[in-house]
Order: C-alpha cells, then structure tokens, then sequence
C-alpha cells in the first residue's frame, strides 16, 4: 500500500458557511478521530489529497498538523454528487503495528470458456490488515471457468498476514450460461408484449414469411393449372 505526507490546518470554523469557506479555499473540511482521543478538526489540502487517494481509498496518510504528525485512513468519503469532488472525509487514527479492518477491492482477470458469462456478486472483501500492510486489493483468475464453477470469499488467496473478515462461504463470482439468439429473441418479444410494443420483425422472420408466401404463391399456380388440363381434357 501507499503512503503520502499531507499537510493540515487546524479548522476553527464550524457549520455548513465555514465549510463553504474552507471548500473556497482549496481545502476539504477533514475530521480526524480514533484511540479514544477527542476529535480535532482540521482542513486538507483539496489537489494533494485527490492525488493520494487515486493509489487506493486504503492510502495510509502521514497527517502533519500543529507540529507533530499522526498515520491516519480515509474512513469515509463524502462527494458531491454531480461533481464527485470530494467535500469532507473522516479520517481514523492508526498506530505502526495495529490491525485494522478495511475493504479491498476485488478484480476479476482471464476470460471464461467460450458462452460462459461472469456474474461478480462481491467487488470488495472484508479484511484484517496491519496498519501499514493493507493489499490494494486482490485478483480472481476465472480463465477457463464454466458454468460449473464458482469463486467463494474463502476461495481467494490473501497476502501473508491479511485476515479474512467476510463470511466464508460468501459468493464473489458465478457462472451462467450465454443465452442463445432464439432465447435472446423470445424474452425481446415477451417483454416487448409486456410493454404494448408491436414486435419488429428480425431479418430471419421477413425473409422466413416472403419464403412461405412464395411457396404458396406456387402451389396455387401449380393447382391452377391442373384444373384447367382436367378440364381441357373433359372438353375433348
């Protein structure tokens, strides 16, 4: 995992018009709080900390703020919702040699056998770490997998001290089968009859339809002109 030194500043205005300020200013309204200590506001660098926070939402930060320097990791994360800048963060006290629980990403690699679809229930899993070793997160090699397989929370190979905290038996990744292109047209048409749509036809069905209208076309030209040889014949 990374770690990133981060200046700080004290806050010493509160409430929703000082956080606008501080958020004027470049800054982030930050809390920092944890070892049973009082929590101390204070206010981050907005750019420096964007940057640190892009190796991981675990980067292990080096807080200095009045003087001295406390380990911390973002807790929470609080953005605006249309800009996804972020607006305040909660930040967790830590100490060298503790152990903390967090979440790590789950990344599925490979490519499964051919008509095999992925379905990833989990994309992070519950861990026990030390403060300074937490994974970026895990990697899951599906390549070949069917329909037969699956991947649980226990399937997945931790680093050396990592500690699994989600259940066990958990899914992370499942198989399903590709759907045909007639299962595929079915289930358009159904939901399109749900819906009150008038189905368009695929190229398949028009060209299917102009081949039986052909072909009745001809057996009634062929049954035309056996009444006429039948009657031809009567006449002689």
């Amino acid at each position: 995992m990374s770690e990133v030194r981060i200046d700080a500043e004290v806050r010493t205005e509160f409430g929703k018009g000082g956080a606008r300020r501080t958020r004027r200013a470049g800054k982030i309204p930050a809390v920092l709080y944890g070892h049973g200590l009082d929590p101390r506001h204070i206010s981050l660098p907005a750019r420096e900390f964007a940057l640190a926070i892009r190796g991981g939402a675990n980067t292990l930060l080096t807080i200095a703020v009045e003087g001295g320097s406390e380990l911390a990791l973002p807790k929470a994360l609080q953005r605006d919702p249309i800009r996804g800048t972020v607006e305040h963060v909660d930040l967790l006290l830590v100490r060298r040699g503790e152990r903390v629980t967090v979440e790590i990403p789950v990344t599925v690699v490979g490519d499964p056998a051919p008509d095999t679809l992925v379905n990833q229930d989990l994309v992070s899993l519950t861990v026990e770490a030390e403060a300074t070793a937490i994974p970026d997160g895990v990697e899951v090699d599906i390549s070949g997998y069917t329909t037969a397989r699956t991947v649980h929370a226990s399937d997945i190979r931790l680093p050396s001290g990592v500690t699994l905290v989600t259940d066990a038996e958990a899914l992370v990744v499942g198989f399903l089968a590709a759907p045909t292109a007639e299962q595929m047209e079915a289930e358009l048409a159904e939901a399109e009859a749900e819906l009150g749509i008038e189905h368009e036809p695929t190229d398949a069905e028009v060209e299917a339809a102009a081949e039986e209208e052909a072909a009745a076309e001809d057996g009634a030209a062929d049954g035309g002109s056996d009444d006429h040889s039948g009657a031809d014949s009567d006449r002689s």
